[in-house]
Parts: structure tokens; C-alpha cells; sequence
């Protein structure tokens, strides 16, 4: 992939972003991939992208096939569940400057190239909010 892609939902007409994924990287609604049906987020090209797309069952075929495919499902799946699991912590026990210095540091490479209202989203917290907290820094 080429670009810089995010994942997000809409609630009550309001949209929340779930993650970003820059170049080579890969982005997915884990819960769609797992369960092979639709799910209700979407997936939106912030900048100019290319990109690769795989059918769920052209990736099983893979994995069948290839061991060291299944060995990198395998890796991506737990890199991904590791990354909920500091999430949902964040969510519980920081603050919003804490998040979002967190989320400075993880995502360094894509900060200046994201829209802070979907920084905000991602965060959990109101744009006015990370403006006071950026304007503190």
C-alpha cells in the first residue's frame, strides 16, 4: 500500500475513528475478516493511495498454501491484539494528555499528515480538548 488510509464508524452521524495504516501496512476490519461478513465501519484514502486488496478466501488460499503466510496472519493478529490491549488500557487509566502523547509517539511518522479531528476521534476526546492539550506542549 501507498498512502495513508484510516478505519472508521458512524454513530449518530458523527464519525470515530478506529485506526490509521500508512505505507506498507495493512488495514482491515478484523471483525468482518473474522467472521466473513459485512461490518459497519468504513475505510476512507486520507491522501492519494495505491492500493492491494484481497478476497478473505484468496488469503485462506494463501495461508493454506504458504506456511510462512500463515506465520505473518499469525504475527499480524497478535500485533493487532496487542495494540487493542493498550488502547482499551489507555482508555481506562490516562489521561487525554497522556493519550495523546502516546499516540505522538506510536504514531510519529503520519502525525503531521492527519487531520486532527480524526486524531481527536481516534483519542476519544473533543477537538477543542487536543487543541488545548497541543497548545500546552
Amino acid at each position: 500500500m501507498k498512502g495513508l488510509l484510516r478505519i472508521y464508524y458512524l454513530k449518530e452521524g458523527k464519525e470515530i475513528t478506529d485506526g490509521f495504516a500508512a505505507e506498507n501496512e495493512s488495514l482491515t476490519s478484523v471483525k468482518s475478516f473474522m467472521t466473513n461478513m459485512p461490518d459497519q465501519c468504513y475505510l476512507q484514502a486520507i491522501e492519494d493511495s495505491e492500493l492491494c486488496a484481497l478476497t478473505s478466501s484468496d488469503l485462506m488460499y494463501m495461508f493454506d498454501s504458504f506456511p510462512e503466510m500463515e506465520r505473518y496472519g499469525r504475527i499480524t493478529m497478535s500485533i493487532y491484539y496487542v495494540k487493542l490491549s493498550e488502547r482499551l488500557e489507555s482508555y481506562q487509566f490516562t489521561s487525554a494528555k497522556e493519550k495523546y502523547d502516546h499516540f505522538c509517539n506510536t504514531y510519529r511518522s503520519i502525525l503531521g499528515r492527519l487531520p486532527l479531528g480524526m486524531v481527536a476521534s481516534y483519542l476519544g476526546i473533543s477537538q477543542e480538548t487536543l487543541s488545548r492539550i497541543r497548545g500546552r506542549s
